[in-house]
């Protein structure tokens, strides 16, 4: 998904009359074209309806759009570690530690990836304005694993082209509760819930969103698997893995209470050291933007989930 944030807005009386995609520029000060984009994309909603950027806002509607984060341009370079996969002078390729945001957002100003992508920039052009990090997509703050970011205007709208095409490749590790049999597709629409803002739900109005998965090991009551995702709705593997009962073990917001139920005290142990939810960014593949190339990297599991799958597998042998 490309780096974006949920804005909800109500129209005042001052927009009567505009059309969508001017009120949504001027408001969030992000350009025509990129409203244009999310809007072509369904990533924007009218009282709950997709409209068409020449649709004229009326007062009082209540519009829903998940647009790109606007540039920051006062963002503030920070020493912070990277883990660089790939560097070139259009793109660099790296891994996101668990527990790091990508983009500053409400509340959340400093420590962020683009804070050190900002610093990491600055010190390749010492003396000169330093790089804006171009964050095409991005991942859940207590997910790890794989993000390409572009370091010129030319390779950002290359890759976001790239994502908006759905021929990026976007694979997942998930370790999940249950039973899970061979393989399938999730084809399940996701929206913000009504009731609770803070979550997407799977709802029949919601915007197009598709996972398939494969089972890659059992331990005894939770599954690991393989998720590839054609698109890449807001928490979409952990909204549509709780949509078929097989929550993402360690997710607080869509886990459905299943870690509390594991019958093994090292299993509960385990996730409760885990500290976040099992999910990982494990395989990403795209088109260099300049040298038309195929870029694959593959991303081993981090300690803390290889970790967690020993404690799983170490009880399942006790138990046998």
């Amino acid at each position: 998904m490309s780096a974006a944030e949920t804005v909800l807005c109500r129209a005042p009386e001052t927009a009567a009359g505009l059309r969508l995609d001017v009120f949504l520029a001027e408001v969030l000060s992000v350009s025509r074209a990129r409203i244009q984009r999310a809007i072509a994309d369904g990533e924007v909603r009218v009282n709950g309806q997709v409209r068409r950027a020449s649709y004229r806002v009326e007062p009082g509607d209540d519009i829903e759009a998940d647009v790109p984060a606007p540039v920051t341009t006062d963002l503030a370079p920070e020493d912070l570690p990277l883990t660089i996969r790939f560097e070139d002078e259009a793109i660099l390729v790296l891994e996101k530690p668990a527990g790091q945001v990508v983009h500053p957002a409400a509340g959340v100003t400093r420590g962020t990836l683009a804070n050190a992508l900002a610093f990491h920039f600055g010190q390749q052009r010492p003396g000169a304005e330093p790089l804006r990090p171009g964050i095409v997509h991005r991942l859940d703050r207590d997910t790890s694993g794989l993000m390409v970011v572009a370091k010129t205007d030319a390779a950002l709208e290359h890759l976001a082209g790239q994502f908006r095409a759905r021929t990026v490749e976007k694979g997942y590790l998930a370790l999940v509760h249950g039973d899970v049999v061979g393989t399938g597709t999730i084809d399940a629409p996701i929206a913000r819930d009504r009731k609770h803002r803070l979550k997407m739900t799977v709802d029949p109005g919601g915007r197009p969103a598709r996972s398939h998965y494969v089972v890659r090991q059992r331990f005894g009551p939770v599954t690991l698997l393989e998720v590839r995702i054609e698109t890449g709705r807001t928490h979409q593997i952990r909204v549509h893995c709780g949509h078929i009962r097989h929550p993402v073990v360690g997710d607080p917001l869509y886990g459905l209470g299943r870690d509390q139920q594991l019958r093994h005290p090292a299993q509960r142990q385990a996730v409760e050291r885990l500290g976040r939810q099992f999910l990982h960014a494990a395989h990403l593949a795209f088109v260099h933007p300049v040298l038309a190339q195929p870029m694959r990297f593959v991303s081993p599991l981090p300690p803390d989930l290889e970790g967690c799958l020993r404690a799983f597998a170490g009880s399942e042998a006790h138990l046998s």
